[in-house]
């Protein structure tokens, strides 16, 4: 069976998409193949990394990427995922080949704020877990 092609994307791919790409990495890797990018890729959120690391998921090493590269590529995915508010998705370019495009709304990590340990990595957990 050949596996499905999924895009996850957010405004930056420095928390949501990135989480997601992962957990489908993770858990659906015999039928999936997971990407994730962003609208204006931003820097890789470092409370996102420590709330991943905690479950043992290392996405330490991920880089962020072009939503538009990917599509000015002519990538073709079966489900493209946006992560972020509906504003925001309505930006997410149509890709070629794309069967199913969803939306899945989850707060951004980057808004919060408080101390490390407290409400930022509360914050993080919280989007990591739902």
């Amino acid at each position: 069976m050949e596996k499905r092609k999924v895009l996850f994307v957010c405004v930056h791919n420095t928390a949501r998409s990135q989480m997601a790409e992962a957990f489908l990495k993770e858990y659906g890797e015999d039928y999936f193949e997971s990407e994730s990018a962003g609208l204006e890729p931003g820097k890789l959120n470092p409370f996102v990394v420590d709330a991943m690391k905690e479950i043992g998921v290392d996405i330490s090493t991920n880089k962020t990427k072009s939503a538009f590269d990917l599509w000015k590529a002519g990538r073709l995915f079966s489900y493209v995922i946006t992560v972020c508010d509906e504003s925001s998705a309505e930006q997410c370019p149509l890709f070629p080949g794309t069967v199913k495009r969803l939306q899945w709304s989850f707060p951004d990590p980057a808004v919060f704020t408080g101390f490390v340990r407290g409400k930022i990595g509360e914050g993080s957990r919280s989007a990591r877990s739902d």
